[in-house]
């Protein structure tokens, strides 16, 4: 199994920069995907950005191609995610979720099955 535990959410105003982690811990050797998701007060919760665990493949929701940037530190065991130019639209609880499964629908929350608490980011307009 995996512990994942989400750090670096805060609040920032309309224009500005965070950077949110995931450590990863447990058994990481076989993991595939960990991905971020975001869930919005009365919203579904849904798919921001995933990476391959391994590889370092990165795969990006529509809404913030081109401001956000998934990377991943293997010797350090953490996932970031890097968002700019915040919109107010943004705000939510940030999630990081894995799988050891490479058969997932990666944009798909229900496809992951470890999940950590997640991280408040909120953008004031």
């Amino acid at each position: 199994q995996v512990q994942l535990v989400e750090s670096g959410g805060g609040l920032v105003q309309t224009g500005g920069s965070l950077r949110l982690s995931c450590g990863v811990s447990g058994r990481t050797f076989s993991l595939y995907y960990v991905g971020w998701f975001r869930q919005a007060p009365g919203q579904e919760r849904e798919f921001v950005a995933a990476i391959t665990w391994s590889g370092g493949a990165t795969y990006y929701a529509d809404s913030v191609k081109g401001r956000f940037t998934i990377s991943g530190d293997n010797a350090k065991n953490t996932v970031y995610l890097q968002m700019n130019s915040l919109k107010p639209e943004d705000t939510a609880v940030y999630s990081c979720a894995a799988s050891y499964s490479r058969w997932i629908v990666k944009t798909q929350a229900g496809q992951y099955a470890y999940w950590g608490q997640g991280t408040q980011v909120t953008v004031s307009s």
